[in-house]
Order: structure tokens, then C-alpha cells, then sequence
């Protein structure tokens, strides 16, 4: 597979891993809504620079040692848990305003999404397994690591792994996400005056409810 095709594979991972619900696209929408792309694409910025330090403690095999310390893992998860609920608040509080009416620190979205990102299981677990094989000669199957219908993908999309080009095609699946997310958000708030305080509100169960689940899983852990 040439560079070319196999850049585009990432392009797809990277979609693909950015693009299901849940609490970063939740950070995501709220900033856009309220405060307009520049926040939501900030937000969307945190989550892939959080990424992007995964990635680089995966090369140096700093990211094994979570694996090794499941302690270290449950609180690193009930920490998480905990900013999940108190960012929860903070949407709840934004459902009464509007992209035209809200107002806010452009970086706020930036820090909540990085910190969540480096604190969000999902994302741990995904650079202990998959993601520390994209940096090993071999083969992926990609859309099988798609949330909720890899099962039904598998096999579509296989590609060699170790290439510089399947990882720069990753992360620039991921960009892609975080601009053009923020960018639709905005664009449909625009033409409807109550579709912010729903995003806030949906923004806010999201959040909340993973919050209470990464609470649960923490303290099932450490009990």
C-alpha cells in the first residue's frame, strides 16, 4: 500500500476515533455553541495535543506503566470522574446562553478538554493497545476499532502499521474533526436560536453521566 493510501487510512482512523459521542465531543459542543468555533476548535485542539502526549510517551514506552500499576489507572479514573461533574455544572449553567449572547476565555475550552483527555480511560486504554501498534511494523484493521460497529466493519479497511504516514494521516484525522465539528455546531446554531441551551443541556448529561460512571469504575477498582 503506498503512502498516499495508507496516509488516508489514518485520516479515516482518525476520524473514526474522534468522532463518536462522548465527553470530549460534549466539551467540544458546549464551547462551540456558546462561545463559537474559535473555543469549540480550541477544545477540540486539547483533546489532540492530550493525544499527541500519548502518543509521544507511547514511543518511549512511558505509557506500559499505567498498565502495569492498575492503582495508578483507577485514580488517574476517578480523577477524571470528578472535573466530569464539575464541568457538568458549568454546561448546566451555559443552557442559558447563545452563541451570540455568550461570552468567555477562548483557552477555558483548551485546558478542560486536555485535562479530561489525559485523565479519560478511553483514551488510555486506546494508546496501551491500539495506538502503540500503529507505531509497530505490522497490520491494523481499521474500522474495526470503531466505536459501537467495528464488529460490523471488520475487514474493510486493513493497513500496515510502523509508517510515518499512517500516524501523520492519524492526527490529521483528528484536526480535521475538531474544526469541522465546531464549525457545523456553529453554523446550525446560527439558524436556530434555541439549539445552543440544547447543546449546553445535552453537553451537561453527557458529561455527568460519564462522570458517575468513571466514579463508579475508580472506586470499584481501588475497593
Amino acid at each position: 500500500m503506498d503512502s498516499v493510501t495508507t496516509g488516508l487510512a489514518g485520516v479515516v482512523f482518525g476520524l473514526a476515533l474522534a468522532a463518536p459521542p462522548g465527553p470530549m465531543n460534549a466539551v467540544i459542543a458546549e464551547e462551540s455553541v456558546v462561545h463559537g468555533w474559535s473555543s469549540g476548535f480550541r477544545a477540540g485542539l486539547g483533546a489532540f495535543t492530550a493525544d499527541f502526549v500519548f502518543f509521544l510517551l507511547a514511543l518511549v514506552g512511558v505509557v506500559g506503566f499505567v498498565e502495569r500499576f492498575p492503582t495508578v489507572r483507577a485514580l488517574m479514573v476517578g480523577v477524571g470522574g470528578l472535573l466530569m461533574l464539575y464541568f457538568a455544572s458549568g454546561a448546566v449553567q451555559s443552557t442559558s446562553d447563545s452563541f451570540r449572547g455568550g461570552t468567555g476565555d477562548d483557552s477555558a475550552g483548551f485546558r478542560k478538554a486536555f485535562v479530561l483527555a489525559l485523565t479519560n480511560p478511553y483514551q488510555i486504554l486506546f494508546w496501551l493497545t491500539i495506538g502503540v501498534g500503529l507505531l509497530e511494523p505490522g497490520t491494523v484493521d481499521v474500522l474495526s476499532r470503531t466505536p459501537y460497529v467495528g464488529s460490523e466493519l471488520a475487514g474493510t479497511l486493513v493497513v500496515e502499521t510502523g509508517s510515518p504516514a499512517l500516524v501523520t494521516g492519524f492526527f490529521a484525522g483528528i484536526l480535521l474533526w475538531a474544526s469541522g465539528f465546531p464549525a457545523a455546531l456553529v453554523t446550525a446554531e446560527r439558524r436556530v436560536e434555541s439549539f445552543a441551551p440544547v447543546v449546553a443541556g445535552v453537553s451537561a448529561v453527557v458529561l455527568g453521566g460519564f462522570g458517575v460512571a468513571f466514579l463508579y469504575d475508580a472506586t470499584t477498582q481501588l475497593l
